[in-house]
């Protein structure tokens, strides 16, 4: 009983997080193609603000991680579906760069809270033998947020322009504060405080697991929060053209995106708990992370290259696939890793700062490649990085160097 409590929780904080996530999810597909629309004047201005509210994150999550020892997971909630409502429909009512910078840093705050919130409600309510199956399931439904922002949006932009869109993703964003005020506890987030001597607060950073999976973090979300979403639609643009033709059907590169982004947001919620489940049974784990990455790398370096449309659908759809896979595996490891440490919110804040920083590099940095070299450098710069990293995890980790700087009881991450 206790534990479908918990699962209820997370599934409700979950379908908060997916509502919010509509408008935002709606900027990358369609932002790249539309900019002129809301008075943007160059696509390095589409960077900017696409990478602006991750920037403003890597200063303010430590301080959220902060207010969430002292406030209601309902009260950082609330503020931040606010913001959301507000940040998604300024898009429909003005038409300045400056502006809309502030809009999305106002939203790179809301999703701080609702992130964080969501990590560290998963870590209270799940252990070792779940938490991977939580983690998929927070991931896929709120993932639904970036299936409706996408699919609907990119067609509804397409039909009846950006501004008109922004403004009914506002409005659902704000309509959703009743279900806050019912469905969300009213109690602040309970975790085991930190250590209380200063080397149990920063003895995590010598733990090479702990190391590498902040490493794999900023990595991950460097190349598919960041290079990935940020491109897709540009990448189909040039690959094709601004509208593909498809049999006897013509549609627009924003809407392919949509469509491709939205199958992938479609099977999360059923796809990323089996992940997790099998992450929470694999003997190996290290081993589990390098797999996923290897096949990622391969599969980035691949899509820039011309073939057939249909085969570039497919390969587009399994590189999709295996992001699932990606982001449900190392926020698994993240979440099992923190909670095994006395400083579990410090690893948990410090995971949600790396994962920021490379989400918000990865726009500009991937807008910069194209400028400079093409579209095609993107994808095989972001092959590199994850198959570098994917090198580290096929070797395992020290057990004995990992065990003298904590204790996770009978349970091992190691080989």
């Amino acid at each position: 009983m206790r534990r479908l409590e918990n699962k209820q929780k997370i599934q409700a904080l979950a379908w908060i997080t997916a509502i919010c996530l509509l408008g935002d999810s709606m900027l990358y597909v369609v932002l790249p193609i539309h900019w002129k629309e809301i008075g943007l004047s160059s696509l390095w201005e589409v960077g900017i603000l696409l990478s602006a509210n991750r920037l403003i994150r890597l200063p303010l999550n430590p301080l959220i991680g902060w207010l969430y020892r002292s406030i209601s997971t309902r009260t950082g909630v609330l503020l931040a579906v606010s913001l959301a409502a507000i940040t998604t429909a300024s898009c429909g009512i003005v038409g300045s760069f400056w502006v809309l910078l502030v809009m999305r840093i106002l939203w790179g705050i809301a999703w701080s809270f609702l992130r964080l919130g969501g990590y560290l409600t998963v870590m209270q309510l799940s252990d070792s033998g779940n938490r991977g199956r939580y983690i998929g399931t927070y991931n896929g439904i709120s993932g639904i947020g970036g299936l409706v922002g996408m699919l609907v949006g990119s067609f509804a932009v397409d039909l009846f322009g950006m501004r008109t869109v922004s403004l009914v993703f506002g409005a659902i964003a704000l309509l959703s504060i009743p279900y806050v005020i019912r469905y969300i506890s009213d109690s602040r987030i309970e975790i085991h405080a930190d250590g209380t001597k200063h080397e149990h607060r920063v003895s995590f950073w010598r733990v090479p697991t702990v190391l590498w999976m902040l490493v794999t973090g900023l990595a991950m979300a460097l190349v598919f929060q960041g290079m990935f979403n940020a491109t897709l639609s540009r990448l189909i643009q040039v690959h094709e053209s601004t509208f593909v033709t498809i049999g006897a059907l013509t549609i627009g590169a924003a809407s392919l995106t949509g469509i491709l982004q939205a199958i992938r947001a479609s099977w999360q919620p059923w796809l990323a708990p089996l992940i997790g489940r099998g992450f929470d049974r694999a003997a190996r784990p290290h081993r589990v992370v390098a797999a996923v990455l290897i096949a990622a790398a391969c599969l980035l370096a691949i899509i820039p290259l011309q073939m057939p449309l249909g085969i570039w659908i497919v390969l587009l759809l399994g590189l999709q696939l295996v992001i699932s896979a990606v982001t449900t595996v190392v926020d698994s490891f993240a979440t099992e890793v923190s909670a095994s440490q006395p400083s579990k919110v410090a690893i948990m804040t410090a995971y949600t700062v790396t994962t920021d920083l490379g989400a918000s590099i990865g726009p500009t940095l991937a807008y910069t490649l194209d400028a400079a070299t093409g579209t095609a450098s993107i994808y095989w710069c972001a092959a590199v990085i994850v198959l570098a990293i994917s090198i580290r995890w096929v070797i395992p980790f020290s057990t004995a160097s990992n065990r003298h700087e904590y204790n996770k009881g009978s349970e091992s991450i190691t080989d």
